[in-house]
């Protein structure tokens, strides 16, 4: 009775469906297929090129679904007047193989959608023109127009997919981790405070001797700077968890490989205390996305010539901190600033390791612990050091941060940091614990890594840094 009563309410919009399927424009990635060759089509993008004939134009055009253009062959008498580079057009015509096999559509009706008059409107982007990144980057609200970055946007989103796709082969869950936090994970003040603009609220809400950054949630609160705290919490339950999304940080910094807003991929597993597990997963992590990229998204990466990663196939090499140290001690000669024993090592350091390992990526384990975070866990052969490692790569230095998380209630209550209620986080590890390890991707640096891009700026639609949130 319920079936037929449903199928009824059905039946009108089957029939528009199907009417509105015919309409249906094709995408420039599906004429790619051999079947298309002989459809009628309508198309829809934006023209990249224009070109005059005897009889003919040939334009080609984008629309985004592949880094491929379409060359439209329509003739003269239906060009429309203000057809010109970068307008956005409709064509409806047959697709036909041309020569060299590629398909291409013969117009029967063309369309302008919006003009672009790039040298009377000011259109930054002149055709057949290339750009430095700098230049381009003034414009961000054009530059996915630009060939190069719409691959960049293609590839951002294909290995964000190789991702979710991989963590989920390897049983780990997806959590989504709060923005909004009243913890500092990492505990170096390089967080942005969250309190409501308007005056109206905060006078309406604030008690006696409550600061203004109290007011609405009755503790001070900031943009995350790490999911980890959480993720921890969430590993106790359910054992294999991830987060993957924005974090903050208020660094003074305009440097090529820092942003005051990246994408992180974070990842908690309960029941591992070794930090050679952790070394496996981070390595596999990093070259399955790196190998799923490279067969999925092979003509982008053509496209804006993505160096091949030649260490793809190479096991990475694994150091502790004070064999690093030797190694940079032993070619002082060679560093402009010699590292110094204790402290943390400069991008120059850790891109020399890298070098010196022969472009092949490598783990650094086993770090000072004074100048690692709190809740990382003592090794057990030498107490002023923590099971923590770092994933060096070409290009960016620093790729991936992770550690065993000390699980001892004892010892985490006297490394606590004396800001923030971190109660709750000790609670963790009175009621059914169990050893957590866990690790860090900024997912940006990344894609700076695998696809040669120097500045990070570059791998993001719409970057922040000091002195710049433009649009």
């Amino acid at each position: 009775m319920l079936t037929r009563y449903i199928g009824r309410l059905l039946c009108p919009l089957k029939t528009e469906f199907v009417g509105y399927r015919a309409h249906k424009c094709t995408s420039i990635l599906d004429t790619t297929s051999r079947e298309a060759i002989g459809r009628l089509a309508k198309v829809q993008g934006w023209v990249r090129g224009l070109r005059k004939m005897k009889d003919n134009v040939f334009v080609d055009i984008s629309d985004g679904s592949t880094c491929e253009m379409l060359q439209i062959v329509m003739p003269k008498t239906i060009k429309p007047d203000n057809l010109r580079y970068g307008s956005s057009i409709s064509v409806e015509g047959e697709l036909a193989s041309t020569p060299n096999g590629k398909a291409e559509l013969r117009a029967t009706e063309v369309h302008v959608i919006g003009d672009c008059n790039v040298s009377e409107d000011g259109y930054p982007f002149a055709p057949r023109k290339k750009y430095d990144p700098d230049y381009i980057r003034q414009y961000l609200h054009l530059r996915p127009r630009t060939r190069g970055f719409s691959s960049l946007l293609r590839l951002r989103d294909l290995a964000t997919s190789v991702i979710i796709d991989h963590l989920r082969d390897r049983g780990f869950i997806s959590v989504h981790t709060p923005i909004l936090t009243s913890n500092d994970c990492e505990g170096a003040g390089e967080v942005f405070v969250v309190r409501p603009q308007s005056k109206e609220i905060l006078k309406s809400m604030q008690k006696e001797d409550q600061s203004e950054d109290e007011v609405y949630f009755d503790t001070p609160s900031f943009l995350t700077v790490s999911g980890q705290l959480h993720l921890e919490a969430v590993a106790r339950a359910l054992t294999r968890v991830y987060t993957f999304g924005p974090t903050f940080r208020a660094e003074n910094s305009k440097s090529r490989l820092h942003l005051s807003e990246f994408y992180m991929l974070e990842a908690e597993v309960a029941f591992l205390s070794r930090i050679e597990e952790l070394m496996e997963e981070v390595e596999l992590l990093v070259k399955q996305i790196t190998k799923g990229m490279i067969e999925k998204g092979s003509s982008d990466l053509h496209a804006i010539e993505a160096p091949e990663p030649q260490w793809l196939n190479k096991t990475f090499a694994c150091l502790t901190y004070e064999n690093a140290f030797n190694v940079l001690s032993n070619h002082a000669n060679r560093l402009q600033r010699p590292a110094k024993y204790g402290e943390a090592f400069s991008k120059e350091h850790e891109l020399f390791l890298v070098q010196h390992n022969d472009g092949v990526p490598l783990f650094v384990i086993n770090w000072p612990k004074e100048i690692k975070p709190f809740y990382m866990k003592e090794c057990t052969d030498d107490e002023s050091k923590v099971a923590a490692l770092d994933l060096l790569v070409p290009h960016v230095g620093e790729l991936v941060g992770g550690s065993i998380r000390e699980d001892d209630y004892r010892r985490l209550e006297l490394k606590l940091p004396p800001t923030g209620n971190l109660s709750w986080y000790l609670d963790l590890r009175k009621y059914g614990n169990v050893p957590t390890g866990g690790y860090g991707m900024g997912f940006d640096r990344f894609l700076q890594c695998i696809l040669g891009i120097s500045n990070i700026k570059d791998t993001v639609p719409f970057p922040r840094w000091p002195h710049n949130c433009n649009l």
